[in-house]
């Protein structure tokens, strides 16, 4: 018997399909073009807000536009849907100092639809302000309190004033976005979903258990980091460790990512010891786009590579002297290898094309929050 599946349409190049099986609501990749903003497009439509906000000097227009600022910003950032973000009450609902928001679901939200999203402290700082300023307080009450069709019509105003179509400006389709953005970042895809408040996240691995708790915490590592952006490095998995196997100088970590990847990497004792490793511990491992080799054919390569994945190509980016190669391994699950643009024409590379990707356990970089 086929299951039901309920698609949302979301990213370029791709949508998010959640299956309603037997085993878990699954966020997977299909071809769909032009579905959706990326992240620089937001990026603009949220400047755009900004300077609409600042354009007027008279007070209790600018409280009417940073409100609906503020809505923008909750949906952009959390990937909220625009009727949870309405019934908030910002000064109990947003918790400012641990940089969190309570989504109650509904005016008379219970316990089984309610879920906290964490944004970063960036984002909190700047909410803080805002509802510090007395009259913003005041004019405020106690809810956001907005018509939706208002707020759309506001978000359709800035997405054609920045030169996009109508549509791609509303609410939801901002809220699709969002979740691609994550997704091309690496970020988990059960912590995608928990964030967006699917009910089933999917736990690919039989082998690893995460529990609610673990993947909110991920969440809230990946929040910071992409706010505070202090590595460099295009490649990131967020896991538990599985294995410390200790040596005479060196040990070797295996962890499992929450999509059921294994990493392994090899680092010294000290580092062990001074980054406080244990078994079961949430850790985020990284390797830098340069130190990702690819190699074609569909038989599994036969080296020293501690970590091999088989992918598809999905994006190639050729330059005079280097090429960046975008491969999917997993579903919402890419790595990104920089080669020289000599050993692309080599490999032959084309978007689509199966592909090996591998890196050694010494490529692999442990950070711990």
């Amino acid at each position: 018997m086929k299951s039901r599946t309920k698609t949302e349409q979301i990213q370029p190049g791709s949508r998010i399909s959640l299956s309603k099986n037997k085993n878990h609501g699954r966020i997977v990749s299909i071809p769909d073009l032009d579905q959706c903003l990326d992240t620089d497009q937001l990026n603009r439509m949220e400047q755009s807000f900004r300077e609409w906000v600042d354009s007027t000097p008279r007070a209790d227009m600018r409280f009417s536009r940073q409100r609906i600022l503020i809505i923008f910003l909750l949906i952009r950032y959390t990937g909220a849907k625009l009727n949870e973000v309405l019934v908030l009450n910002p000064f109990e609902d947003i918790d400012l100092v641990r940089h969190a928001v309570l989504f109650r679901g509904s005016e008379t939200g219970t316990s089984l639809n309610q879920r906290e999203v964490h944004i970063s402290e960036t984002l909190s700082r700047e909410i803080k302000n805002t509802l510090a300023d007395p009259f913003f307080r005041e004019a405020l009450g106690n809810g956001l309190n907005v018509d939706p069709g208002f707020v759309r019509r506001k978000f359709y105003e800035r997405a054609q004033a920045c030169g996009f179509s109508k549509r791609l400006g509303g609410p939801e389709i901002i809220r699709k976005a969002r979740a691609v953005e994550l997704m091309q970042s690496n970020m988990p895809l059960p912590a995608v979903q928990m964030m967006l408040g699917h009910s089933t996240p999917n736990l690919t691995s039989s082998y690893v258990s995460f529990s609610k708790d673990e993947i909110q915490q991920v969440a809230k590592l990946f929040m910071e980091k992409e706010s505070m952006r202090k590595t460099s490095a295009r490649n990131s998995f967020f896991g538990k460790i599985q294995n410390i196997q200790r040596g005479d100088i060196q040990t070797r970590v295996d962890l499992t990512t929450i999509d059921g990847l294994s990493i392994t990497t090899v680092i010294t004792n000290d580092s062990v010891e001074r980054l406080g490793l244990k078994h079961g511990r949430l850790i985020t491992a990284e390797v830098k786009a340069p130190w990702v080799m690819l190699q074609g054919g569909d038989t599994e390569p036969m080296c020293s590579a501690e970590n091999r994945f088989k992918g598809i190509i999905a994006r190639l980016t050729k330059g005079k002297v280097n090429t960046e190669c975008v491969v999917r391994i997993s579903d919402g699950v890419e790595l990104c290898a920089v080669v020289s643009t000599a050993g692309d024409r080599h490999l032959k590379l084309n978007e689509g094309d199966n592909i090996w990707v591998l890196f050694n356990c010494f490529s692999v970089v442990l950070h711990v929050d």
